[in-house]
């Protein structure tokens, strides 16, 4: 690890990611950098399960809560903050350590991005205002319409990226999978010149660390977080106000869930991210060396 250009590690929630970072970052002068797309949020520090203050402190920490809940972050914004965080890393000469969950951030990083035109705000409030009553498989058979492709390789109940596909074909004109066959920018590390990794944990040590986290969320401040964020009177599309916990939390606040109830609905929907998670490292970085969190030892082959 030390002769590599950058460090990248990656794996489902809980899965003991940004300990493995730390300890990278202090044995090898490292700065670590978000590669979360909820941990980027600055509301949400005990929900996202971003490092403490303390931790912050410790090494250098970046591109962590630096935008508000009001922002809908994308991960070609994600590229622009990661091109400014690698010049300053260089410069001090860090090693860049990225740490997250969010996949399709490490794709970009190390294969690029396509390039879409900014999508103009009145024509994204008009797709939303139309989708707003529209429940999420409608949406999907929408897409289908306009986008086949596109709508070939979406779930009909990921909403986020139906809703995403939508508003470029409505502002372009074009579907969104003409758009991803198009050049792009290059990506920002190379892939051959990194230390690569899939943390892959077996399910049950998993699942305990999941319900762990989540009753240590509850301590941490949680509820009083989530109120917080619903005060803001932000859209219930906005990628923010889909992190996992706040609207579980939210009905226990408003006396609809018991704490035990919210609690229980956390942890399913986390297992089932986790999930999602491990079958999306699995199938998009099949390359990328794996290692068992759970137990000692060096990474395994793909």
């Amino acid at each position: 690890m030390p002769d590599a250009d950058a460090i990248l590690i990656a794996g489902p929630t809980a899965s003991g990611k940004s300990e493995r970072a730390m300890a990278l970052a202090r044995t090898h002068d490292g700065m670590v950098i978000n590669a979360d797309s909820m941990q980027v949020y600055a509301e949400l520090r005990v929900l996202s399960a971003r490092p403490g203050v303390d931790e912050e402190a410790a090494v250098p920490h970046r591109l962590y809560g630096h935008v508000s809940a009001a922002t809908r972050y994308s991960v070609g914004r994600w590229l622009t903050d990661v091109t400014a965080v690698l010049a300053e890393a260089r410069a001090r000469r860090h090693v860049p350590i990225f740490v997250g969950g969010t996949g399709l951030y490490f794709k970009a990083l190390t294969e690029g991005l396509v390039s879409i035109p900014p999508i103009p705000p009145e024509v994204r409030a008009r797709v939303l205002a139309e989708a707003e009553a529209v429940a999420a498989p409608s949406l999907h058979a929408r897409l289908a319409t306009l986008d086949p492709e596109t709508a070939a390789g979406l779930r009909p109940s990921d909403r986020a990226r139906i809703l995403r596909a939508l508003e470029v074909h409505a502002a372009t004109g074009r579907p969104l999978a003409e758009w991803q066959r198009g050049a792009g920018a290059p990506p920002l590390v190379d892939a051959g010149r990194a230390s690569r990794i899939v943390l892959d944990p077996p399910r049950a040590w998993l699942h305990q660390r999941i319900a762990a986290r989540a009753d240590r969320m509850v301590h941490d401040g949680a509820i009083g977080e989530a109120r917080a964020l619903a005060a803001l009177g932000l859209s219930a599309e906005m990628p923010a106000m889909k992190a996992i916990g706040v609207r579980q939390f939210l009905d226990h606040d408003l006396g609809k869930l018991t704490l035990d109830e919210a609690l229980a609905a956390v942890k399913t929907e986390t297992r089932r991210y986790a999930k999602r998670q491990a079958t999306w490292f699995r199938h998009q970085m099949a390359d990328w060396p794996r290692q068992d969190p759970s137990e000692d030892g060096p990474p395994r082959n793909p």
